[in-house]
């Protein structure tokens, strides 16, 4: 079976413009301590340019705004934008806004309310709203989203959501959140949750607190009057809203879920190797200008070491994660599952390894933040976490290879049982070789 992950010559185009466009307009946003409303101000222009070459939200179908580009190719676009926070941003996908859409999008298919187009999807689109993903849960559900405790009991034209969540990226500035939660506790495990699409402003709805992580321990868990969201920690308390605010249909949340995750999971994946890539540059250019001991750091076999073993690092992640998306645009994502959990924990690792030789080789310097590698640093150790921990992933690759496989009393390999077929299927031959003898 040939694999392609060829594409045409006028992406490719595309493509070349944008590592410019990336690299000339959105890096020196990075060195910049911008409020909300300036970063806003300052990307606005360039949002324009990125709509006017058909590439924002291009990982939505046509029909809502996105070009309907394939796996492929929004992983070979997200490679480039994932070297920078704010490539994402400016092209119109970044999480969880990105994913959300999707939610909207597939939940209204599934559905047929489309009046939830013109209520939260175009607006999320434009980015008139922005939405926090609701489903994490501080004592219960975290890997394991069949423990989800946060309960939603219908009553008449209305869901009553009673709970508590943690990690809702952009819960704190969303105007609305997509809440997966109980609603049928006593069905099978995989249809026991839906998601509703919860207003930020409904009565009962309590933002605790911006919840401080590694990746920006600057911060308090004050909410934020600056704008830009972390990951909010929120009570439910009889939160009501409308029945039809249902995304999908009852029990559709696992099945949302997957959609969701799926496609999210590559784009995690291209990124990482945007970033990787970013870093193997400042490890190669360190490399190549600081003397010590006598000659360049580019002639020390243990630098050497680093430089080839995170270029062929690289190179299995990247092609490992564009099969994944091509097999996911022939196949699907449920065919693609083993490649796309496969890639999940080996890109990650990626990612981390390299960045951290790329802080080594930099010294006192790679520790501070004169260079980008510490906050890139800070922000790789969540990529063996979210969107399912590496050891999650790693029990899905190993389940779903060993059913290739059975069990034997005797080893299929054994030599003496094999020698002994072998002298059965040979017997002419090797009783004509004895005669000659």
């Amino acid at each position: 079976m040939a694999w392609d992950f060829s594409t045409e010559p006028e992406f490719e185009e595309q493509l070349d413009w944008m590592r410019g466009f990336v690299r000339d307009e959105i890096y020196p946003l990075e060195t910049l301590h911008l409020d909300y409303a300036t970063l806003q101000a300052a990307t606005a222009p360039l949002k324009e340019q990125v709509k006017a070459r058909g590439l924002w939200a291009a990982h939505l179908p046509p029909a809502l705004g996105g070009q309907g580009f394939g796996q492929v190719r929004l992983g070979l676009m997200h490679e480039i934008l994932g070297r920078t926070a704010y490539g994402p941003v400016v092209f119109g996908n970044n999480a969880p806004d990105s994913g959300n859409a999707e939610l909207l999008s597939h939940g209204i298919a599934f559905s047929g309310r489309e009046w939830q187009r013109d209520k939260w999807l175009t607006p999320l689109l434009d980015g008139k709203i922005r939405s926090g993903f609701s489903m994490t849960e501080p004592d219960t559900a975290g890997s394991d989203p069949t423990l989800l405790a946060t309960r939603a009991v219908r009553d008449g034209d209305e869901w009553v959501i009673d709970g508590h969540k943690w990690f809702t990226s952009n819960g704190s500035v969303a105007d609305i959140l997509i809440a997966m939660v109980v609603t049928d506790p006593d069905a099978a495990p995989h249809s026991r949750a839906s998601m509703i699409v919860v207003p930020a402003d409904t009565p009962g709805v309590e933002i605790v607190r911006d919840v401080v992580t590694l990746e920006d321990p600057g911060r308090t868990e004050r909410l934020q009057p600056e704008g830009f969201g972390g990951h909010a920690e929120i009570r439910y308390h009889s939160v009501r809203v409308p029945y039809d605010y249902l995304v999908g249909g009852e029990g559709d949340g696992f099945k949302l879920a997957q959609l969701r995750l799926g496609p999210g999971r590559i784009h995690h994946c291209m990124r990482w190797l945007g970033q990787a890539q970013r870093a193997m540059d400042m490890l190669c250019e360190r490399a190549l200008s600081r003397h010590a001991h006598g000659s360049l750091l580019a002639e020390k076999q243990s630098v050497q070491n680093w430089i080839a073993d995170s270029y062929a690092e690289i190179q299995a992640a990247r092609l490992m994660t564009l099969h994944a998306a091509w097999r996911m645009d022939r196949d699907g994502a449920p065919a693609a599952r083993t490649e796309i959990s496969a890639i999940k924990f080996f890109g990650a690792k990626v990612l981390y390894d390299v960045i951290d030789r790329a802080i080594q080789i930099h010294g006192a310097l790679g520790f501070s933040a004169d260079l980008p590698l510490e906050r890139m640093y800070r922000w790789a150790r969540a990529s063996r976490i979210y969107d399912g921990a590496d050891e999650v992933h790693r029990v899905t690759v190993a389940r779903r290879v060993l059913r290739d496989y059975r069990p034997a009393d005797v080893p299929t390999e054994h030599v003496p049982t094999r020698r002994e077929a072998a002298r059965k299927k040979f017997a002419t031959l090797l009783d004509a070789a004895e005669g000659q003898a």
